[in-house]
């Protein structure tokens, strides 16, 4: 009997105005699998998350979790669900600590929510769970340093964290490695590496760093100009011609 997909999108379509930015796309990511996303400038990639996540709503198809149509709930229904999701641009609180941000996170995923008047100090098991978080990245020296003094490489690191601290079943990373130098990208990569090795979660990565998507990919997805053209393994994505000449110029690319 075949495993029910983690996500799955059928038909998925959204059009602004006269533009289909995601055309009948038809995606399926097998539970506890990283795939991958890539494509030219202008594909489609981001948009694709934003249907999967809730932030658009498709002008036609549908969005499936674990089997389930979720296709008209909201991204905060679909966050509850399971699904976490990073944005290109760094989400974070940046005036609260590290730690803050973390256990706010944890917070919200126990139901415990905000309540002004309560003590930090009452929140001690959120607390260290939230420090133990930090320690998978190398985080745990800053806890107490206000989010807007760390590196931006430090930044995404921390919103991966934030991620796992609601603990979804299926993480959109995109771009996660954006605006960082090379210096701070194999961080990230180690972390991405772990989340995968543990193979409790489902990934779905956007990434134009082709050597890193090589390394971390079970399978790649590749749009052109909103279709899926190719969903296959790394080494026969990288072999197809249709992808060389869409997405690699005819031949492939490395950072």
């Amino acid at each position: 009997m075949n495993q029910v997909p983690a996500i799955e999108t059928r038909d998925l379509t959204i059009r602004f105005g006269g533009t289909v930015a995601v055309d009948g796309v038809n995606l399926k990511v097998e539970t506890h699998r990283l795939k991958s996303i890539i494509g030219p400038n202008g594909a489609g990639k981001t948009t694709l998350f934003n249907l999967i996540s809730g932030q658009y709503k498709p002008t036609s198809g549908q969005v499936f979790l674990n089997g389930s149509d979720v296709t008209r709930l909201d991204a905060a229904s679909r966050t509850t669900l399971g699904i976490g999701r990073s944005f290109q641009l760094t989400n974070i609180f940046p005036s609260l600590s590290v730690l803050e941000n973390v256990r706010l996170a944890l917070q919200s995923k126990s139901g415990v929510g905000m309540v002004f008047w309560r003590h930090w100090r009452s929140y001690t098991e959120l607390e260290d769970q939230a420090y133990t978080l930090l320690t998978h990245v190398m985080l745990e020296e800053r806890w107490s340093h206000t989010a807007s003094t760390l590196t931006h490489g430090e930044q995404r690191k921390l919103e991966i964290v934030i991620l796992l601290g609601l603990d979804p079943q299926v993480l959109l990373l995109d771009e996660p490695t954006a605006g960082m130098s090379i210096e701070e990208v194999p961080s990230i990569l180690e972390i991405i590496q772990e989340i995968k090795a543990a193979r409790n979660r489902t990934i779905l990565l956007v990434e134009h760093k082709f050597d890193m998507i090589m390394t971390v990919s079970d399978t790649i997805a590749v749009l052109k100009e909103g279709r899926l053209i190719c969903d296959d393994t790394p080494e026969a994505v990288s072999m197809n011609a249709e992808v060389q000449a869409a997405y690699l110029g005819g031949g492939v690319k490395h950072d």
